[in-house]
This record gives structure tokens, C-alpha cells and sequence, in this order.
């Protein structure tokens, strides 16, 4: 049996609480494993797929951040919604990137927004981070970066992603804060993976379809 060390591919984005909320989650645990943060933009999933955010549907809204503040209180997570959402999460993202994607680099976007409560719009908050990291606005609006995320966007479609956060971990997806569980028992090779009942579930019969 390989005893070589498993890479989850993590697909987010900053504007998500759930993604923040999974980040937490993720931090605290004890099995070895490599997670790779892929920033990707949730509004380019949501046209490819058809599909709305939670928050762009009127009661879903507030039940989502309502759930969001219960699990960071389940779990001791310190959270603070923004001064509004949704929000362009675009220079979040492109900083992200423009700083290789470095886990503390993730980590403190994902407190600028989901403890402090700031927004990229927020010029004296924006720019004394900009300070902080080290870096130019120009460096985060360079054409590669842009590049890199509209082909993290690629990756995320052709590996069957539709929402944020996903992990994938050879080829199967684990959707959400909620499947955070399901992911870490599927990394501890998790004998439910490998039942019928499992694997039977993506040939599922379509039955009567919405128009």
C-alpha cells in the first residue's frame, strides 16, 4: 500500500464564508495531507453551470448567513460578516495568485475579509494590506495573473467543480463545508468509498425533469 502523501485540490473563493469556514476547518486537522488552494471565481461556476449563489435567493440569504455564524460558533471559529455581500472578490483573488497561492498569504485574505469584516473596496484597509504583503496594485492586475485565473476557472469546470468550496482528490469531489467529514474520511480510505451502493450512486437514473 503507497504510503505517499495525498494532495487535495481546493478549489474557493474569497467571497465565499463556507470557503472561509472550511479553510478553519481544514487547518485543525491531524492526518497528512497536501492541500493545493486553487482560487477560482464562484460567478464564472455559477454561468457555466447555470445555476445562483445562496445569496441570490431572497430567503436562502439570510438562512445562509445565519448558518455561517452557527458554525463558527460550533466550532470556535471567529467570524465577522462583512460590510456587505456579496462582494468583487476579483483583487482577492488576483492577490492570491500574484503571492503563489501561499497558505499564509490565503489565511490572512480570508481574515481581511471574514474577522475583520473589510472588502477590497475599502481603500485604507485595502492599501495598508498591500503594504503589509509586499506588494503593488499593479503586480495583482498583471495579464498573467488574469490568465492564471480565468485557467484555474477551466480546471475547476473540466474537473466537474460547480460551487466553492470543492476539494477533489483523484477525480472525486467533495462539495462544500458540510462534505469536510466525508473528505477527511475519504483520505483516511474510508471502506464506504468502495461499496456498490457508493459507487452505484453517478449511474442514478434521471427520472421527470423541471422545465
Amino acid at each position: 500500500m503507497s504510503t505517499s502523501k495525498q494532495t487535495v485540490a481546493w478549489y474557493f473563493d474569497f467571497i465565499s464564508p463556507f470557503a472561509y469556514l472550511q479553510w478553519q476547518l481544514l487547518q485543525r486537522q491531524t492526518i497528512d495531507f497536501t492541500l493545493q488552494p486553487i482560487p477560482t471565481l464562484f460567478a464564472g461556476l455559477l454561468a457555466h453551470w447555470d445555476n445562483k449563489g445562496p445569496v441570490e435567493i431572497l430567503p436562502k440569504r439570510q438562512w445562509t448567513y445565519e448558518h455561517c455564524l452557527w458554525i463558527a460558533h460550533r466550532h470556535g471559529i471567529p467570524m465577522r460578516l462583512p460590510t456587505q455581500h456579496p462582494f468583487n472578490p476579483l483583487p482577492l483573488l488576483r492577490l492570491c495568485i500574484a503571492k503563489q497561492n501561499d497558505h499564509v498569504v490565503v489565511d490572512r485574505l480570508f481574515r481581511y475579509v471574514w474577522q475583520e469584516g473589510h472588502l477590497p473596496s475599502d481603500d485604507h484597509a485595502w492599501q495598508a494590506l498591500l503594504k503589509e504583503l509586499q506588494i503593488t496594485q499593479a503586480e495583482i492586475e498583471t495579464t498573467e495573473v488574469k490568465d492564471t485565473l480565468r485557467r484555474h476557472g477551466d480546471l475547476a469546470i473540466a474537473a466537474s467543480v460547480f460551487g466553492v468550496p470543492t476539494a477533489v482528490v483523484n477525480q472525486q469531489c467533495f462539495w462544500g463545508v458540510d462534505a469536510t467529514d466525508m473528505l477527511i474520511a475519504y483520505l483516511q480510505h474510508d471502506a464506504f468509498f468502495s461499496t456498490a451502493a457508493f459507487q452505484g450512486a453517478q449511474n442514478l437514473p434521471v427520472g421527470i425533469q423541471r422545465k
